[in-house]
């Protein structure tokens, strides 16, 4: 058979190739309209997007040229022939037997799944937890190695429930208790002639408001003989008087020995000028005593200033302000 028009059939129906040749596209051939390849031929050859992937293996394929469906290859008995398998079949060949997951394909949206965030997140929190197990474990070992060492270095061991302790002694065992020293008020005093006490003017903290008068004269003094010194040391004299107008000063001796320094009478109040009732405050000095008795005296030397009213002493252990 030539290509060309052998026959009633159009060239094409004849040859279905005789497209390919120069004589039969002169006598008009075309591709066949229906298909490519011989009706119930095994080996067919389709146009491009008829192919259906996923039907089930040995499956007829759509329907081929001329609108037939290609028969069921048989084999012995009425079974599939085992000697054809499409190509898409084969192992490595074609697409795969079933459709594709949406993101798996290639180029299918999205390409391949993504990296598993939530098992690495599992993993880190499990490796910190690691971590952290073993800090705690080591400390623990180590301060365990520490009081070890600390009870060698001590030259011994914690008592056992066997052994007896001594019970430690109370803040209060340790403490000393505060001994309460002596204090004297103005009618108490040892006065020189001439000096006196009085109650006139109000404000003195001595009972019955009695204070000493006339000390602003040279030579006049008060003495205090002191007993109940519990130890030698510092201490602190306290001096209760009232100034007015000009600040003053007088000689303290103790034990018979000039004290370093005058005392002093200063007007600490403001009182005006001979308003004694509103003078009335107190100063110290820091002498020291002997264990036992003592003898403290406050006199108007050269120099002095004692225009005062003296109205008691009192004594506090150390050096203290108040």
């Amino acid at each position: 058979m030539t290509p060309g028009n052998n026959g009633a059939s159009t060239p094409e129906d004849d040859d279905p190739f005789g497209y390919l040749y120069a004589d039969g596209q002169a006598n008009g051939a075309q591709p066949p309209s229906g298909g490519y390849g011989y009706p119930n031929s095994v080996n067919r050859v389709r146009p491009v997007g008829t192919r259906q992937y996923g039907a089930p293996q040995g499956q007829a394929a759509p329907a081929a040229a001329y609108g037939q469906a290609a028969p069921q290859q048989q084999g012995a008995y009425g079974r599939p022939n085992a000697h054809y398998a499409a190509p898409e079949t084969l192992p490595g060949g074609g697409a795969p037997n079933g459709p594709q997951q949406p993101g798996r394909g290639a180029g299918g949206g999205g390409g391949r799944r993504g990296p598993n965030t939530k098992g690495l997140l599992i993993g880190a929190v499990a490796v910190v937890a690691a971590v952290v197990i073993g800090i705690a474990v080591a400390m623990t070992s180590s301060g365990s190695d520490d009081d070890k060492s600390g009870n060698e270095a001590g030259g011994g061991t914690a008592p056992t429930q066997s052994e007896s302790t001594d019970p430690s002694p109370s803040a209060s065992d340790g403490a000393e208790e505060e001994v309460e020293l002596p204090a004297v008020e103005a009618k108490a005093l040892r006065l020189s002639p001439g000096v006196a006490t009085a109650s006139e003017i109000e404000g003195a903290r001595s009972d019955g408001g009695v204070y000493v008068t006339n000390l602003n004269q040279p030579g006049a003094s008060v003495t205090w003989t002191v007993n109940g010194i519990p130890e030698d040391g510092l201490y602190t004299l306290f001096a209760g008087y009232s100034a007015a107008g000009e600040d003053q000063s007088m000689t303290l001796t103790v034990n018979g020995k000039e004290f370093g320094s005058k005392l002093n009478l200063g007007n600490f109040t403001g009182a005006k000028d001979g308003d004694f009732a509103k003078g009335w405050t107190k100063t110290y000095a820091w002498p020291t005593l002997n264990k036992g008795t003592n003898t403290i005296t406050l006199s108007c030397g050269d120099g002095d200033k004692c225009d005062v009213l003296l109205d008691q002493f009192s004594l506090k252990k150390g050096q203290v302000k108040d």
